[in-house]
């Protein structure tokens, strides 16, 4: 269990929130407006009404006693700007800011943030890679080149077995699991039997996985 302050309780901010309280983390919530911290309330440890820009009441907080600090600060980038650098003038250990363009991006790194997420373009892409096949149930982008896939079986691979197609020499894809009637199963082995009906979790580089399964 991790210790987080998130600072900015918009849309995406109450996501996290939520999130973070069902992973059974203790989160201090914080939002200029009384009525996002309102609805926060009943997801977060603790929460405060404040100014993300005001050094004294960051410095109230006790930033460094957080093992993470997430600014989701989606609509005034001056104000994520200037919350990441006093986090971090403050001493917070890590500090994880909201992008929502490139050019933010390094602003924020300059200035205090340690990473970046960008969920919108993060979701953009997950929706044109899900929805431009109908083989792709689902995807986890793990870097530049590589991913973990959810896909369907192709109707060649029907009755047979993994070792017997000896997939990854051939196409340089690892399968990790096997998701069978809705129940995954990662204790597969090269005499797996796969079935029309089964579906994937794989895992390998764009090119490869294209390759592999016709997309």
């Amino acid at each position: 269990m991790k210790s987080i302050l998130l600072i900015g309780l918009g849309r995406f901010g109450r996501h996290v929130a939520m999130k973070l309280n069902e992973l059974r983390h203790q989160v201090m919530a914080v939002d200029i407006q009384e009525e996002r911290v309102e609805e926060v309330l009943p997801f977060v440890t603790n929460a405060q009404i404040g100014d993300s820009t005001n050094e004294e009441f960051m410095e109230s907080l006790g930033v460094r006693n957080f093992d993470v600090c997430i600014v989701t600060i989606g609509d005034n980038f001056q104000s994520s700007l200037e919350t990441t650098a006093l986090l971090k003038e403050l001493g917070a250990e890590l500090v994880v800011a909201r992008a929502a363009r490139d050019v933010h991006a390094k602003f924020l790194l300059r200035n205090g943030a340690d990473e970046i997420v960008y969920p919108e373009k993060q979701l953009a892409s997950w929706t044109a890679i899900r929805y431009s096949s109908d083989h792709i149930f689902d995807y986890v982008q793990l870097d530049d080149g590589y991913a973990i896939f959810e896909v369907s079986v192709p109707e060649e691979w029907d009755g047979k077995t993994i070792g017997g197609m000896d997939i990854r020499r051939k196409y340089n894809v690892n399968i990790m699991a096997v998701k069978r009637e809705g129940k995954l199963n990662p204790n597969i082995s090269s005499q797996t039997m796969l079935s029309g009906k089964d579906v994937l979790l794989v895992l390998g580089s764009h090119k490869d996985i294209q390759k592999c399964f016709h997309i």
